[in-house]
């Protein structure tokens, strides 16, 4: 029997219930009952929830089986699911923690190259430069610290003030006209990710959108500078002394020149 309604389609009840040649345990027989063109989308929406769930628990986190919160869907570059304190929950923070972390690792990876090279050629004799805690109480010739502070501020101010400038508008400090004229020797190529030939004179990830495994790679080695600061932060309270030395005590007597021997005699 069928029921015609208007001119533009028959509606027949039984349809609604005849699931001959349907198969029950595929996703569009489960939802039969809601008719075909129903079923199909319910089921569609099932299979990519089940798609998404999977991949969600297929890609690594910080602790191996946890579920990541679900803000942290794994399309930033060096997102393990790792936020115990909710600090991404909203957007637009989350916006700003991504491009305060990537400063932070830069910095972290010149200040450990800095120490590092500064420090070996102290320990070696080849420089006489103070080690890195007290370079900064140091007397240059070529000008007085009032000078190198001023000048510090004015550039970093300069600097920082553009970034900050092309995070609230993306793309704005590329406009022509809006540094001198040298606009494509700088060349953003999206927030936090400078481009052109002075800042990124190899030309390495020009197309800064298929540029996941490039992102990657910075940020872990960013992190992995973070936490290297911090421990020569750390063995400079300690032991007062720079990394080198440390290292070179170290290697004297590796058995008995130690982190622990060295922590135990401090505070003893």
């Amino acid at each position: 029997m069928a029921l015609a309604i208007g001119r533009s389609f028959t509606f027949q009840p039984c349809s609604l219930f005849s699931n001959k040649g349907v198969d029950k345990t595929s996703p569009v027989g489960k939802y039969s009952w809601l008719g075909s063109d129903a079923a199909a989308a319910r089921a569609g929406v099932t299979q990519r929830r089940r798609q998404i769930s999977v991949a969600a628990q297929q890609r690594p986190t910080w602790l191996p089986g946890l579920d990541p919160p679900p803000y942290l869907d794994g399309t930033l570059a060096g997102d393990f699911g790792f936020d115990p304190l909710g600090l991404a929950e909203d957007p637009k923070s989350l916006r700003w923690y991504v491009q305060a972390e990537l400063v932070h690792s830069r910095f972290a990876m010149l200040g450990v190259l800095g120490i590092l090279v500064t420090d070996l050629l102290r320990v070696t004799g080849l420089s006489k430069i103070p080690v890195w805690y007290e370079a900064g109480a140091a007397k240059y010739e070529f000008a007085n610290t009032g000078t190198l502070i001023i000048v510090q501020l004015l550039l970093m101010g300069f600097a920082e003030t553009k970034r900050y400038m092309d995070f609230v508008s993306p793309g704005s400090q590329a406009k022509e006209g809006s540094f001198f004229g040298l606009e494509a020797s700088l060349e953003g190529l999206e927030p936090g990710y400078p481009g052109g030939p002075l800042l990124n004179p190899l030309g390495l990830a020009k197309d800064i959108k298929n540029a996941h495994d490039w992102k990657l790679k910075e940020i872990k080695n960013g992190r992995l500078a973070m936490v290297a600061i911090l421990g020569i932060f750390v063995q400079a309270s300690v032991t007062h002394v720079g990394p080198i030395d440390n290292l070179v005590e170290h290697l004297s007597n590796p058995w008995h020149k130690t982190i622990i021997q060295t922590l135990a005699s401090s505070t003893s």
